[in-house]
């Protein structure tokens, strides 16, 4: 049965230069970062740039994605949210298509990776910081500080919401992560079920590998929910610690 883990490897394609002692190079997950960005590139200017006042099936996509992520900002973070419109639906599609891509056989998922995942998680997270600073200066820290807490359990409780917030990139990514991984190692073990079984056993094998086929189908739906949903939640999640940034203490 071939390694199920196989699959997640990083291979360098060819070098990019140097920096020092280091070699720079250009790898499997470098390469299909950039279809799914090319992908969303293509699927956002390409059927919008003939736009036409009854919308064919790509253009009704690209309508319907946009509405929906700006649906999703408006109602985590209100109409002030537009404002980082471009980084949540940059996120929604950068991670939504790369885990569809992902899904296809002999290629990769680059959000079964942590540092992918960790990466975006901390743009976010930095974005809050940044931004909340900015907009509100030392006003920000209210966030640590809810409201109506008795004064004699108020140092604890700030205590705890400062472990939250310092903790938010580490479950925002590692839930992403583990989600696209377990799901990729489940198909490929039943997978090679199939191939084991009809290589051993012939005939037998193959009747017997009907099952397990069965199970393969079905996941790969589930994993086409699972990519949906999951891009789903890391970007509901980025709107609600955006509006951190927007309303600290609210």
């Amino acid at each position: 049965m071939a390694d199920p883990i196989h699959q997640f490897e990083i291979v360098n394609l060819f070098p990019l230069g140097k920096i020092g002692s280091t070699e720079i190079q250009f790898t499997n997950s470098a390469l299909f970062m950039v279809v799914a960005v090319a992908v969303t590139g293509l699927l956002m200017l390409g059927t919008t740039s003939g736009r036409q006042l009854v919308p064919g099936r790509l253009q009704a996509m690209a309508e319907v994605t946009y509405e929906f992520v700006a649906d999703m900002i408006r109602s985590t973070a209100g109409e002030e949210g537009m404002r980082f419109f471009p980084l949540v639906f940059s996120l929604f599609c950068f991670i939504l298509f790369a885990n569809v891509i992902g899904i296809v056989p002999y290629t990769f998922t680059v959000t079964s990776h942590i540092v992918v995942t960790a990466s975006l998680a901390l743009l976010v997270f930095f974005t809050v910081i940044v931004y909340g600073l900015y907009s509100h200066g030392l006003g920000f820290f209210r966030l640590f500080v809810p409201h109506g807490i008795p004064g004699y359990i108020l140092p604890f409780v700030v205590l705890i919401e400062i472990v939250s917030f310092l903790s938010r990139p580490i479950s925002h990514s590692v839930r992403l992560f583990a989600n696209m991984l377990a799901g990729h190692i489940t198909l490929k073990v039943f997978a090679g079920f199939v191939a084991g079984l009809g290589g051993a056993l012939g005939l037998v094998g193959w009747v017997g590998g009907t099952l397990p086929l069965i199970m393969v189908i079905a996941l790969t739906a589930l994993e086409l929910l699972v990519a949906f949903l999951q891009a789903y939640v890391f970007t509901l999640l980025a709107c609600i610690y955006l509006s951190d940034a927007l309303h600290p203490g609210h």
